[in-house]
């Protein structure tokens, strides 16, 4: 099953990033503690973490959020699989890199809503229900 812990997100930790990583696309959503609502952003379509971390850079510095949200995906009894790996080091290195806090979210099917909710940009709508998740779950 998944061993995500619960965040425990300080209260001064008002607007985030979210990220939905993908290896050659991920989805990006802004979102704050207040209204509990996510707004897609451009993907980030870049191959090669260098060239991704560079649009990721450009995004915080535009955002200046407080913290960062990234999905990782499981499949669906819980167990973790390549991806899983994969999104934890991208959170890993978001840490390294930008010295925020990093919050991860259990995003299994977040894709599968976004396609239902006929998202023309999938990763990004994906992002958002990620987000919102997140945001749900605060005190």
């Amino acid at each position: 099953m998944s061993s995500l812990p619960i965040p425990v997100v300080p209260p001064g930790q008002m607007s985030f990033l979210a990220f939905d990583f993908g290896t050659k696309r991920t989805g990006v959503a802004t979102g704050n503690r207040i209204t509990r609502t996510a707004s897609p952003q451009a993907t980030i379509k870049a191959e090669g973490s260098d060239a991704r971390f560079l649009q990721v850079a450009a995004r915080i510095k535009e955002w200046q959020p407080d913290a960062l949200v990234v999905g990782v995906p499981f499949h669906p009894d819980g167990a973790a699989h390549e991806n899983t790996a994969r999104a934890l080091k991208f959170a890993r290195q978001l840490r390294g890199r930008f010295n925020l806090a990093v919050y991860e979210v259990d995003e299994r099917y977040s894709t599968t809503e976004a396609h239902s909710l006929g998202a023309k940009d999938a990763d990004a709508a994906s992002a958002c229900i990620i987000l919102e998740q997140f945001l749900r779950s605060l005190p």
